[in-house]
This record gives structure tokens, C-alpha cells and sequence, in this order.
């Protein structure tokens, strides 16, 4: 378990030292090349990855998990539990809001790791001739697409070599450096924090900037804890401690030994630089190996975190395939995937280089790592009480702040685009749920409870045909629309009419014993309530058979009737009318209730109905 998390969860954070140092160096703000200088950087990124990956995220933030599973939604699901949908108010609104936002920038590390990864790797080509400078980007760009193209096939077979690959990466790196590290030992001094210290201190704010690049250097962090759940705690520490750490730790120790050695003749491009001429064709292999599986993991994971936002009700509904029968988890997104691919091959063509494209990485994740830390001490708060929370609350924002801040002077040379981008999902993600909210209350006011529909059917002649009609409802109190217009329309009912309601759970999953729940109330009248988690899909079908398997048979000749709403946009639920355009274009374009829930398409009957909103 410990060798496939390798594959997963260190790809990103594993495939750092092919451009971090240089960028500290070379870097918009980068530090002159002296040997105090080299021992101060190479200080910042050790302490770095020992505060930021070992203590935080290892060691505490690890500990706030939601049912096993980590991530910024998961957290926030945490915030928010036992929480009706849009009664949040005061800070904890505040605090959904942050969540929302630290979701929406993990979107731009999705979309910047696999462009810069994919690109530092393949530059290693130009290292020992020129000749290939003209073809550096045109490869990029086709390992790119090809990455993207392979998405439909699912991960279950590339996930069976990601820990065999990542494990000869890790071994390489940590030979190559070691071999630096043993030529010039001096640069073990840079294992005292002193170095860190006198470096910033003596710099001041340029040195400050100079961690805008260093922070290059720990953005797997929140991958590690994002993919807590599919691997447990235990086997990503193993992995770190055993061999992630000390591999990188050799590595970043090599480069600053062959910089203090070699000067600047050696900055062209530092990480090739530890390996021999013979050997460096190999080890552009093996980086682009490693740089696929890094951005294999983020394009993963950015599939992992829409489905998440989709069940919690901040992302309208996507075409979600399932690429392994017996792995839930492993999904594929087409739009999600279409999308990605565009704007990574995008970022190639713009900036062309990964030193350019380094300038918009590192804001995305630093926000979303201080967001992380404000939901932590929201969530831990109640556990361990005020104090100690909020000590280590303090203690990690004063190293997140310090890298947000520092990544600030990257905005106008390519930060912008993380920003842009996540200001662009935040705005879809909250108009969608507040506009499903004002969907829902308008809906409400249109229904009737439960009882009293009952009670003006048992009043009524009714004319009762054979079989079973199954109602998709929203609200498990009142009536749904779809029953009311059949019932008032065609004056008939079925022999057995089923009220279904899905509700999500803000779990990530629900037990199969507890996940359906039936109500009879007589007169051939059913409820069916199905609970599911934010990391599951609901099933029509496999909903049906956990109703048989509790001795309600619906029978074979089975209808679904579904409401289709209208948006009339001239309604007074209070959004403003560009969100009112925007959540109308949501609505038009989500994937069908049909598909999405998995029912029998040829068994559908959709009534429509105009809301106004």
C-alpha cells in the first residue's frame, strides 16, 4: 500500500527538484549565485518540506479527517455538517465561503502542474545539445494530449506501474544527489536552520520573494492530505519517511553541492546537472515518466474534487463515468477532462518555458493551504480545545501567509491566471448553490404536504391503474411536482406510487445497511428515502434492488416521472440578474437527471413546469 501511494500522492511534491532550485536562482526575484546563498536556499527548502509536509500536514492536519477522508471538501463538509442547506450564517457562512474558495484554486494547481511538470521534464532534452530547443515544446504539448486522451480508460491500469515508476524516480534522484553530496560535504551545513535565518535576515524583502520559489517545493502537500482516504494515513507516512524524504532531501543537497562546485555555468539547469552525460537521456525518461503520473494524480484529483462538489450541491450535475468496477473512486470526467486539457496546452504555447510558467504556480496551493488551515482550527477546535488549536493554528500561519505573501509578486508575470480561474468556479459554484436554494424554495410554495395529499385522495374516486410510478422528489415532507401535475392532468394513479428522495450526506460515505429507507402509508402510497455520501453516486437501480432485497418489489412494469423545470428569470428570489443568466445556462446544460441517476431512459415520463425565480 505504501509503494502505490508513491504513484498517487507524492507525484506532484516528488517532481519538485526538476525546477525549484533554478527558479530560486533565475527566478523574477531569484538570489545571486554565492556559496551563502546556495546554503541559505538549500536550508529554506529543507525546513520548508520539515514544517510545511512533516509537521503540518504529516503530523496534525492529517488528524482532522472526515470519516478517513482528507481534503479541503472534506473539511468543509466537516464545517458545515448538521447544517440544513443554506442556514449557515455568521462565520461559519464565512467559513463555507473560504472552503468554496480553497476548492476553486485547487483547480488551478490541476491545470498548471501537469503544463510545468510535463515541460521541466522534457527540457532536459536541450540540456546536452541545443538541437532539440525547436522540438521542446511541440513534445509537451503532445505528451499532454495524450495524457488527456488516455483519461476515458480510467487509472486502474497506469495506477498498477505508478509505484514501480515513482519508486526507481525517487531512487534516482536520491543517488544522483547523493553522489554531489558526497563530492562537496559542505553543503551539510545547510541542514542547520541558521543558514534559513541569516538568509532572509540578510536579504530582507528581496529574500522574502526569494520564498515565492522555494515554496515550489511543498505544493504536494495538500495532495497528500486530498488523497488521505484512499490510502490511509499510515502507508503515506511510511512512504515519506522510508524513502520520499530522504530521496528528496538528497537531491536538493546534490544540487546545492553542485552549484557551490560548478557556479554558474551549472544553473543552465541544475537537477540535469547531477546526472552524467551517459546517463542523462535515461533520466529525462524516467522525469517524464514521473511528470505524467504527477499530473495523472492532479487530473485525478480534479476529478475527485468536482464529483465531490456536484454531490455537496455547489457544482451542477456532470456526465460521471465509472472506469473501475471495483474501485468506486476511480471516475472520469468528460467535460472536466476536455476543459484541462485546453487550458493546459494553452499555458504551454503562452509561456513556453517552465521557468515562465513557475510564475503562476505556488499562489493557487499557498491560498488553499491557509484556507486549510482556518477550517482545521474550526474543526479541531472542539476536540482539543481553544489553546492548543489555537497555538498550532498560529504557528502554521505564520509559514502560510509568508508563502501566500511572498507568491503575491508573481500576479502580474502568470499568478493571475490561478486567481482568474478560481474567481471564475467560486462565482459558478456559489450561484449554482444559491440559485438550486431559490429553485427549491419557489418549488416549495407550489406543493403540498404529504398528509394532506393523502388525505384529498382518500376523499376522491380515483381511477387506479396497474403498476408501479416512482416519483422523484426534493423534499421528503412535501408532495413532488411531478405527482401533483400527473394527479391533476391525467386524474389517474398507479396501483403503487413510490415517492423517491436522494439526499446527499455530508459524509463521504454511507453504509449499504443504512443507505434506504421505506415508509408505507397505506392506500398503495410509498416513500423511499435514499441517503448517499459526497464521495458516492447515487443509483436508481441499485436503489430498487436494496428495496427488493427488503421485501418491497416494485414489479417489472415500473414508470418514472420526472419534473422539468422552466426558469422564468423575472421571479423575486433576490439574485441579481446576471447570476439569475448564469444559474439559467447551469441549468440548461447539466447532465440530465436521467443519466446522472442511472434510471432505465425508455421508463421515463418528464412533466414540465415553469418556476419562477
Amino acid at each position: 500500500m505504501a509503494i502505490a501511494a508513491l504513484g498517487v500522492v507524492y507525484g506532484d511534491i516528488g517532481t519538485s527538484p526538476l525546477y525549484a532550485v533554478k527558479e530560486c536562482f533565475t527566478g523574477e526575484h531569484g538570489a545571486a549565485l554565492t556559496a551563502h546563498n546556495v546554503l541559505g536556499i538549500v536550508s529554506l527548502i529543507f525546513w520548508s518540506l520539515t514544517a510545511v509536509v512533516v509537521m503540518k500536514y504529516l503530523t496534525f492536519v492529517m488528524q482532522a479527517d472526515h470519516d478517513g477522508e482528507g481534503g479541503i471538501l472534506a473539511l468543509l463538509a466537516l464545517v458545515t455538517k448538521g447544517k440544513p442547506a443554506g442556514s449557515a450564517s455568521g462565520w461559519i457562512a464565512v467559513l463555507a465561503m473560504m472552503g468554496l474558495f480553497g476548492a476553486a484554486l485547487l483547480y488551478g494547481d490541476g491545470v498548471i502542474t501537469p503544463a510545468i511538470s510535463v515541460l521541466s521534464a522534457v527540457e532536459g532534452l536541450s540540456v546536452a545539445t541545443g538541437v532539440f530547443d525547436p522540438f521542446i515544446v511541440p513534445i509537451t504539448v503532445i505528451i499532454l494530449v495524450a495524457l488527456f486522451a488516455v483519461q476515458k480508460r480510467g487509472t486502474g491500469g497506469l495506477g498498477k506501474v505508478f509505484g514501480a515508476a515513482m519508486l526507481v524516480w525517487f531512487l534516482s534522484i536520491g543517488a544522483a544527489g547523493l553522489s554531489w553530496l558526497i563530492r562537496v560535504p559542505k553543503i551539510l551545513y545547510a541542514l542547520n536552520p541558521i543558514f534559513a535565518v541569516r538568509f532572509l535576515a540578510h536579504h530582507g524583502m528581496h529574500g522574502f520573494l526569494v520564498l515565492g520559489a522555494v515554496v515550489l517545493c511543498i505544493t504536494g502537500g495538500e495532495a497528500l492530505y486530498a488523497d488521505m482516504g484512499h490510502f490511509g494515513r499510515r502507508p503515506i507516512r511510511a512512504a515519506w519517511y522510508a524513502l520520499v524524504f530522504p530521496a528528496l532531501t538528497f537531491n536538493y543537497l546534490g544540487q546545492g553541492a553542485l552549484l557551490l562546485k560548478l557556479g554558474k555555468p551549472a544553473l543552465e539547469n541544475p537537477f540535469y546537472g547531477l546526472v552524467p552525460s551517459l546517463l542523462l537521456y535515461p533520466m529525462v525518461i524516467v522525469a517524464t515518466f514521473a511528470t505524467v503520473i504527477a499530473s495523472q494524480a492532479l487530473i485525478s484529483g480534479s476529478f475527485s474534487l468536482t464529483h465531490q462538489a456536484v454531490q455537496l450541491g455547489y457544482l451542477p450535475r456532470f456526465n460521471v463515468v465509472h472506469t473501475s468496477s471495483h474501485t468506486e473512486g476511480q471516475i472520469y470526467i468528460p467535460t472536466v477532462r476536455s476543459l484541462m486539457m485546453v487550458m493546459c496546452v494553452a499555458l504551454v504555447l503562452g509561456f513556453r518555458h517552465s521557468s515562465n510558467l513557475a510564475a503562476a504556480y505556488g499562489i493557487a496551493v499557498t491560498g488553499t493551504m491557509a484556507i486549510t488551515t482556518v477550517l482545521f482550527f474550526a474543526v479541531m477546535r472542539p476536540r482539543w480545545g481553544l489553546l492548543p488549536t489555537l497555538s498550532l493554528t498560529i504557528v502554521f500561519m505564520c509559514f502560510d501567509l509568508a508563502f501566500f505573501a511572498s507568491n503575491v509578486a508573481k500576479i502580474p508575470q502568470g499568478g493571475w491566471f490561478s486567481i482568474g480561474l478560481a474567481v471564475i468556479i467560486f462565482v459558478i459554484m456559489i450561484t449554482w448553490r444559491r440559485g438550486r436554494l431559490a429553485l427549491r424554495d419557489r418549488i416549495r410554495t407550489a406543493t403540498l404536504p404529504i398528509e394532506m395529499f393523502l388525505d384529498d385522495v382518500a376523499r376522491t374516486s380515483v381511477t387506479r391503474v396497474p403498476g408501479a410510478a416512482v416519483f422523484m422528489s426534493l423534499n421528503p415532507n412535501v408532495v413532488p411536482a411531478a405527482l401533483l401535475h400527473n394527479f391533476k392532468h391525467n386524474k389517474v394513479l398507479h396501483q403503487k406510487v413510490v415517492m423517491l428522495n436522494i439526499s446527499m450526506e455530508r459524509v463521504p460515505e454511507v453504509e449499504a445497511e443504512r443507505r434506504v429507507e421505506i415508509r408505507e402509508f397505506g392506500a398503495g402510497f410509498y416513500q423511499v428515502l435514499a441517503r448517499y455520501g459526497f464521495m458516492q453516486r447515487p443509483n436508481v437501480p441499485q436503489i430498487m434492488r436494496a428495496c427488493k432485497d427488503r421485501e418491497f418489489d416494485m414489479g417489472p412494469d415500473v414508470s418514472f416521472y420526472l419534473s422539468r423545470e422552466s426558469l422564468v428569470l423575472t421571479g423575486r428570489s433576490g439574485m441579481a440578474g446576471w447570476r439569475k443568466v448564469l444559474f439559467s445556462f447551469l441549468s440548461r446544460n447539466a447532465h440530465s437527471v436521467t443519466d446522472f441517476f442511472a434510471i432505465p431512459a425508455d421508463r421515463v415520463v418528464e412533466l414540465g413546469m415553469q418556476v419562477e425565480i
